[in-house]
């Protein structure tokens, strides 16, 4: 056997672990790694900043099912990746994280970009490891892979020094493809336990969380809905489990639902900030929870020791497969309690309320819920929910929360934004994630019957500016995102309403004056389309509504990255509310505050 050298065996591991795409930012050392690996056929994304390449690599895990893998360099690079750490850690997302580092005979001397980052990342992944030689890197990066995606997805870190990836060897037992994981069930008397529960409720809740999606278990839920009629919630990304459009979908009336819900079956969601942690006043004081998840450690938190009793540890697939089985003869009455009768009322309310919203025609400049409209119905026009043809990337406060309600999802892991974490700057990362798991020739993602799909970003202007370089990482890729920048001049509202104005705010600031911009300010009017223009993108200036309308149809079809820069009304003088952090002895909340 010819030598090889470590930058080889490591790029031929990965090969052997079925990685078709690494993301990442190289240089010395590991810029040795992706020329190897792009020699052998896996698409190497290089990005401008790791953080971006880091959120990618973990919702490429999630949109594909496997680890995303992601390539730094030590030091500085290694600090940068752990935004994509840390993200992956709170929303469960699988990722193996790959990072260079100084050659090992200078471990404590002050080497090139030092840092012990075993130690440092140990208590935020699942492994930290350093190979020992060569030879036993390609077994490790296998056990790393494994570790990353067995049981629930978590992150393994791999550290390669610099002598290890240009050292040389003649023999290595080769990293095999890791099989799929496997899917336990629960114990039957457990289902029988859960089964009698839902059936003696007078208010049963299904909770359909983004690990639904991850798992794969659209099919069964499905089934165990249009089955038992329990009327369900997703949660942001668990949008699709099941189709928005169907009717036991109680979106429109969420804090009716929970606030009156008796009994609750979460199926890949946490009792977390997100859900209100499952207490009064958001929910009912008795509430029993059922929750479903791969990890015993989340039975029982936030839930109380009556519903850690009725916890179900295994597979959302397997699991909700045999309670379908254990409910086949049953199904849920509406005339045993009002409860449908309230979902239905507060559902047509808010409905009402948000169409009346959204029809506000004429008006300048555009709101929120009006322009979400015109790029709604025009998409819509273009590919319908029921194609599966469009991804959503949201992030931004705003933005997020208002798209959310508007833009419905027919199928899942076709929406994506903030997340546990409520992580900004992840959008333009998630959406060359989406494009590479469902656009790239290994089609490693899938959802819908349409298999090509229009990435579609809505990002606040604040959100955009944490990784607006990588609309140049969509352009040298030839990836065809398209961008609506939601333009109110600051972090959830904006200063003034016109320019002369803000200019002054603007000298005053500068001058070290008081009564200058805000905090919360950004500048007056960016020019954000002018950043895919750059690029040999494309890029739309909009204030009305046929200038977004005409927009939103050039940039759909269009085969280059785009950016809609959309001036909206800028909100000032608003009230910053947020509904997660509802005092429990206000009582109050509204109907559609944040909810991540």
């Amino acid at each position: 056997m010819a030598p090889q050298t470590g930058a080889q065996v490591i790029a031929q591991a990965l090969h052997n672990l079925g990685v078709t795409v690494v993301f990442g930012l190289v240089g010395i050392p590991v810029v040795e790694i992706a020329d190897e690996a792009i020699k052998l056929g896996i698409r190497f994304i290089a990005f401008r900043n790791e953080q971006a390449a880091g959120y990618a690599a973990s919702a490429y895990g999630y949109l594909t099912g496997r680890p995303g893998v992601c390539l730094v360099v030590g030091g500085p690079g290694v600090l940068h990746a752990m935004a994509g750490i840390g993200n992956s850690t709170a929303n469960y997302f699988p990722l193996l994280q790959l990072a260079g580092s100084s050659e090992t005979h200078l471990v404590s001397k002050g080497g090139f970009q030092e840092l012990d980052a075993v130690s440092l990342l140990g208590p935020h992944t699942r492994l930290a490891i350093r190979p020992p030689s060569v030879e036993s890197t390609p077994i490790i990066l296998e056990g790393a892979f494994r570790s990353a995606w067995y049981g629930r997805p978590s992150i393994a870190f791999v550290d390669l020094p610099a002598d290890l990836i240009q050292g040389e060897t003649t023999s290595t037992e080769p990293a095999t493809k890791v099989s799929d994981q496997p899917r336990p069930a629960a114990e039957e008397a457990k289902i029988f336990q859960v089964s009698h529960r839902l059936k003696t409720a007078k208010a049963p809740l299904i909770i359909i969380g983004k690990g639904a999606a991850y798992a794969r278990a659209e099919i069964p839920i499905r089934q165990l809905i249009e089955q038992t009629c329990i009327p369900f919630l997703p949660t942001p990304m668990g949008k699709g489990v099941v189709p928005d459009s169907h009717p036991l979908n109680t979106a429109s009336a969420r804090s009716t639902a929970l606030k009156h819900a008796d009994v609750v079956l979460l199926l890949g969601a946490r009792l977390n900030w997100i859900l209100h942690f499952g207490e009064p006043p958001k929910w009912k004081p008795n509430a029993v929870f059922i929750q479903v998840d791969i990890s015993p450690s989340e039975i029982g938190r936030n839930a109380g020791s009556t519903s850690a009793a009725l916890g179900l540890v295994g597979d959302i697939s397997t699991i909700t497969t045999q309670l379908a089985h254990s409910l086949k003869d049953w199904s849920y009455s509406p005339s045993i309690s009002p409860y449908l009768s309230l979902l239905i009322a507060s559902a047509k309310k808010n409905e009402a309320s948000a169409a009346q919203k959204a029809s506000q025609s004429g008006k300048l400049p555009l709101t929120y819920h009006r322009a979400f409209e015109i790029i709604k119905s025009t998409l819509h026009s273009l590919s319908p929910p029921e194609d599966g043809g469009i991804v959503y990337i949201s992030e931004g406060a705003n933005t997020m929360d208002i798209s959310r309600s508007v833009f419905p999802v027919h199928h899942p892991r076709l929406r994506l934004d903030a997340g546990t974490y409520a992580t900004m700057g992840v959008g333009l990362g998630y959406a060359i994630a989406a494009h590479a798991a469902y656009n790239f020739s290994a089609g490693e993602g899938s959802s819908g019957p349409v298999g090509r799909k229009k990435i579609v970003c809505l990002e606040g202007d604040s959100a955009f500016g944490f990784s607006g370089m990588e609309v140049e990482t969509m352009a040298r890729y030839g990836m065809d995102v398209l961008i609506f920048v939601m333009n109110n001049g600051g972090v959830y509202h904006g200063d003034e309403d016109e320019q002369g104005k803000w200019e002054e705010l603007r000298r005053r600031t500068v001058e070290g004056e008081e009564g200058g911009l805000r905090s919360t300010s950004l500048g007056w009017e960016v020019g954000y389309e002018k950043m895919a223009e750059m690029c040999g993108g494309e890029g739309f200036l909009v204030r009305s509504e046929e200038e977004l309308e005409r927009a939103t149809r050039r940039g759909y079809g269009s085969g280059k990255v785009v950016i809609v820069n959309v001036v909206i009304e800028l909100g000032k003088g608003q009230k910053l509310e947020f509904g997660w952090q509802a005092s429990r002895k206000k009582g109050k909340g509204k109907e559609g505050e944040a909810k991540l």
